[in-house]
């Protein structure tokens, strides 16, 4: 005798609860990580401009380099959750530790190249001849500890498909608080300036991983799933990993052709245009946390061949994304008076800044929309879509954005570009939902 599905207010309520119970610890996960950059700065500022200078180029690089690779945590998590949705807790932590192992080699491979490129590196971001063997040093003791960050994002995707946002919340903080504590006491304490905000950072990373480690290795033992390399697994791993470095990448070439643009509109309009993407990624973090909510319960109900489940919960997510966009952006426009002194005193930022920061906000509730499908789109397995949908819209958005300074209107007219990116993203991301063909029920995609 088959269940009754349960009455549409009922169902929503469950959603709602679900939702929540994952998207707020991974919200301040989300948080919690840049804070580790601005504590480096703010306790590296203190040994002089040229050292924080050199902290800035080093950390550009590190960030971008690990961003790269974020489809550690987005293709586990989806994985592991379909393996947890059908029921096979050993198989899912045995994929969560294929995705390890990968994080593994990945940081090695890049070790290698950080440890022999440094200075060239350095030299490409344009630091100067002061800030130089500053950022040298910090980004060779840094990379070290790149793999430890892998295994972190890998991990964390573990977790994440075990239906667990807390356990990372929980290391983030500490980790935090860890990473401060080792700086000041390195840098100040133990005399060793720059190299000891560096070794600061790798020891917490380090701690970090190890952590995560010791949660991942007693769930393999309770449930009697090896820890061993697996070659044909490391191997599957990296195959659904590369269509989402590939969606990486194309958005990273579209954020670094915005800044080009503004770049070139002049001195006053790329700074606004810095404190626009600082904020643009501030408030993707609420967004993005829903969307890993979204990864960790579609790929879970998949995995337990319920696809109208899977359809439900997706309806009900992009209505907390359409929800949360208006919040967001309304809390910008009304709060503008509050923060936009704390960044700018300056008349002519302040002057590119506020009608950009009009559109931005405006644009919130579409990015709320997209943010949710993306991560359903990824819990589902969906990454060939997913990449080929990136790609169309870094073709569509490089011409507008290039012609930025030939039609006129300064840095409004390049964040109505950044709208219509999000609008292309939108526009992709509802035809794959509509269609249902993401909707690949079983253990395995």
């Amino acid at each position: 005798m088959t269940q009754a599905p349960a009455p549409p207010k009922v169902a929503a309520g469950r959603h709602d609860r679900e939702i929540l119970a994952l998207a707020v610890p991974a919200f301040g996960a989300l948080v919690a990580e840049p804070l580790f950059v601005l504590a480096d700065s703010a306790i590296v500022g203190h040994l002089g401009t040229p050292q924080l200078a050199g902290l800035g180029v080093a950390a550009a690089l590190l960030t971008t380099a690990v961003s790269v690779f974020v489809f550690l945590a987005y293709a586990t998590t989806a994985a592991v959750a379909r393996r947890v949705g059908a029921g096979d807790l050993q198989a899912a932590i045995r994929q969560g530790m294929d995705g390890i192992w990968l994080a593994l080699i990945l940081g090695a491979a890049v070790i290698a190249v950080f440890l022999a490129t440094a200075p060239g590196l350095v030299s490409l971001f344009g630091a100067s001849d002061t800030a130089t063997p500053y950022a040298v040093t910090y980004l060779r003791i840094s990379a070290l500890g790149i793999p430890a960050m892998l295994v972190v994002l890998a991990a964390t995707g573990v977790l994440r498909g075990l239906q667990d946002t807390r356990t990372p919340l929980y290391v983030a903080i500490g980790g935090f608080a860890a990473n401060a504590a080792l700086n000041l006491g390195l840098v100040y304490g133990a005399g060793l300036g720059i190299a000891g905000s560096a070794w600061g950072t790798v020891i917490a990373q380090c701690a970090m991983a190890a952590a995560y480690l010791v949660v991942v290795v007693r769930g393999a033992r309770r449930h009697g799933a090896s820890l061993r390399p697996d070659a044909a697994g490391i191997r599957a791993c990296a195959q659904a990993g590369a269509p989402l470095l590939v969606r990486t990448l194309s958005l990273r070439a579209i954020l670094m052709i915005a800044t080009m643009v503004a770049a070139r509109l002049g001195d006053a309009e790329i700074a606004a245009h810095q404190i626009l993407l600082s904020l643009w990624s501030l408030l993707a973090f609420a967004l993005d946390a829903i969307a890993i909510a979204g990864q960790a319960i579609i790929g879970r109900y998949l995995g337990a061949d319920d696809a109208v489940g899977a359809k439900a919960v997706c309806r009900r997510m992009v209505r907390w994304g359409v929800v949360s966009g208006l919040v967001l952006g309304l809390l910008v426009i009304v709060t503008r008076p509050l923060f936009v002194p704390l960044f700018t005193s300056d008349p002519s930022v302040e002057a590119a800044l506020l009608p950009a920061l009009l559109v931005m906000a405006l644009s919130q509730p579409v990015s709320g929309i997209v943010f949710v499908l993306d991560g359903v789109l990824m819990g589902a397995g969906d990454g060939p879509y997913l990449a080929g949908a990136m790609l169309v819209t870094l073709a569509v958005f490089a011409p507008f954005a290039l012609l930025v300074p030939v039609i006129g209107g300064g840095l409004t007219t390049l964040w109505w570009a950044m709208t219509l990116m999000m609008l292309v993203r939108m526009a992709t991301l509802q035809l794959r939902a509509r269609s249902g063909r993401w909707l690949v029920t079983g253990a395995t995609r």
